[in-house]
């Protein structure tokens, strides 16, 4: 065995030390596929995330459930509030109207000095000088005075239910929110369980499919299909196969349009944010499950560039899909 020079060993440390900094300061080069790939979680997995979300999401619901309950009675005593207040509005405006009638008789008469200024806003403290002028004034005056006190109650009380009302709306909107996002979450892991059928190359691309069964599309095309709707409820049909050669992927069962309105006539606002919903759950899940495209409102968005663009004028509102939208898959 070849025994190392004296300089050698001094030198030995020096040269590890380097290649420990070196390690520490040029990390390893890791293939790009390595970076990219992101471990799938496996079906124990996914059940079990499903299982600790689902105990959430009825957690939230049954907070939304009481809460809607606690809603519905503050809308109620608010209902109520109103309601008196009308009826203290309406009395505090005749009995207003009547003291003004008494004060302008007195200073027709040429009265006290201080009943012009009743003419205006009502002066209490200037009217209860005219306790003198008589029972039938006085009794008028008491009169008002409670009426106006209860006005005011009437009026503070309706604002502190409408104030109520106002928070709670607010307090059951964000529990809604939140129970929103619990329920989109499960819905994304069930979406996980399904496999996407066919084979993807290393690139990520994948291996054209032969369309099969009854309704004429891939199975990849036809998994896409049955989670929309199943997770959208789409109301007015999915049309997939079309045997019309038109250059598009219709007959080769790699599209379907997904309905939002019948006869090409406009869909409602409702209908518009469905399609909206269906667009971005595509594009979110483009990569997993193979999505070519997305067509919707004149545009189009494409898995190979990532973004929208616009597409030339087809002259109405199927052909141009604001009506549906149109999703084609590898």
């Amino acid at each position: 065995m070849a025994v190392a020079a004296p300089g050698d060993r001094r030198r030995a440390p020096l040269r590890i030390l380097l290649a420990a900094g070196l390690a520490v300061t040029m990390p390893m080069t890791v293939p790009a596929a390595e970076v990219l790939a992101k471990p799938k979680p496996s079906a124990k997995q996914l059940k079990k995330e499903l299982s600790e979300l689902q105990k959430n999401s009825d957690k939230l619901i049954a907070e939304y459930y009481s809460s809607r309950r606690e809603l519905q009675k503050v809308e109620k005593a608010e209902k109520s509030a109103r309601e008196r207040l009308k009826v203290a509005q309406a009395d505090y405006d005749r009995e207003s109207a009547q003291l003004r009638l008494m004060a302008t008789e007195q200073y027709m008469s040429g009265g006290l000095g201080v009943v012009p200024a009743l003419l205006g806003e009502v002066d209490l403290a200037g009217m209860a000088t005219l306790r003198a002028i008589g029972e039938e004034q006085g009794a008028r005056l008491e009169g008002f005075t409670r009426v106006r006190d209860q006005h005011r109650k009437a009026k503070t009380d309706a604002q502190a239910r409408a104030d109520e009302l106002g928070e709670r709306i607010k307090e059951l909107e964000a529990q809604k929110k939140d129970a929103e996002k619990v329920i989109e979450k499960i819905k994304d892991r069930i979406d996980l369980l399904y496999p996407t059928p066919g084979v993807r190359r290393p690139d990520g691309s994948w291996v054209p499919q032969l369309p099969s069964g009854p309704d004429n599309i891939t199975p990849r095309m036809r998994l896409v299909k049955k989670l929309i709707a199943e997770r959208f409820a789409v109301p007015y049909g999915i049309g997939c196969y079309r045997a019309i050669q038109d250059g598009g992927e219709h007959p080769l069962g790699r599209a379907c349009d997904f309905m939002l309105s019948r006869g090409g006539a406009m869909p409602s606002a409702a209908e518009v944010q469905r399609g909206n919903e269906i667009a971005a759950w595509a594009i979110k899940n483009s990569q997993r499950l193979g999505i070519m495209y997305v067509i919707y409102r004149q545009r189009i968005w494409h898995a190979r560039t990532g973004s929208w663009r616009m597409m030339s004028n087809r002259g109405g509102t199927t052909a141009n899909h604001y009506d549906h939208p149109h999703i084609s898959v590898y």
